[in-house]
């Protein structure tokens, strides 16, 4: 009983013995921590004073983000309300509205790109019928110089350059269909966004139609001219040919090299 009691009273020093020891070392392990906690925050305070460009950055980053957790913290969880913000803007007429705007904004593009090719054959045209006027005039100025052979090769010319008119017109008529569709498109397109309340938007497509009116008419005044202008060259040139085929059948070689001379 005695041995059992000494060897309890020895245990129960050694665990005093170990506690103590124990606590001494996480006491020093503590102030190791609290120093080298103090150590760096003072590092970074040097740092961070040295640099205030940066500071003010993480300043304001700070309040941002404060910002936006305290908006999303509203109410408790995810906050709604930026999104809910943005959704009242967006009716049923403001819809409307936008769509309306990118309609006029295809069928302003739609004219741009009809007009251009429009104006493009149109001139195109224009460039076959003076071409033709030229073969033509060539032909008239030539008449009764060239042998037959001659004769033959410009007429081919001709009958080519009267092929190429026709083209061009037809693909102008193509063009010019697909232009007056522009039209009316931009057209109703300028009335739907009046009617919806964007009226730059309305402005804008009267304003793309005025400019493709002028533009047509202007290259239309030119191919106007150069028809006219073919038309009066057919017309010396049936006439032409008319002196000249009476004069060869009343007059024979003699009447012909007299009307050669006064050519």
């Amino acid at each position: 009983m005695q041995v059992t009691r000494q060897c309890s009273t020895c245990g129960i020093f050694l665990k005093s013995r170990t506690d103590f020891l124990f606590f001494g070392t996480s006491m020093a392990a503590l102030r190791r921590g609290v120093a080298c906690l103090n150590f760096f925050r003072s590092t970074v305070t040097t740092v961070v004073n040295s640099r205030k460009p940066l500071r003010q950055k993480v300043e304001r980053f700070t309040d941002v983000t404060r910002t936006s957790l305290a908006a999303l913290s509203v109410g408790g969880g995810l906050s709604a309300v930026p999104f809910l913000q943005q959704v009242e803007h967006l009716s049923h007429e403001s819809l409307v509205r936008r769509a309306s705007s990118m309609v006029t904004d295809s069928a302003n593009t739609y004219l741009s790109q009809t007009t251009q090719a429009l104006v493009d054959s149109i001139t195109q045209y224009s460039k076959a019928i003076h071409t033709l006027i030229a073969l033509q005039r060539r032909y008239l100025a030539s008449l009764g110089k060239l042998s037959t052979a001659e004769e033959d090769a410009i007429w081919q010319l001709i009958i080519g350059q009267r092929v190429e008119v026709g083209d061009r017109l037809d693909e102008c008529n193509r063009f010019e269909s697909n232009w007056n569709n522009a039209i009316n498109l931009c057209q109703l397109a300028a009335e739907v966004t009046h009617n919806t309340g964007a009226e730059q938007a309305s402005i804008t497509a009267r304003s793309c139609m005025q400019s493709a009116k002028f533009q047509v008419e202007e290259i239309r005044r030119i191919s106007a001219e150069a028809e006219r202008k073919l038309a009066e060259t057919k017309a010396e040139e049936i006439q032409r040919m008319a002196e000249y085929a009476s004069l060869i059948e009343c007059g024979g070689d003699d009447v012909q090299e007299a009307y050669l001379r006064e050519d």
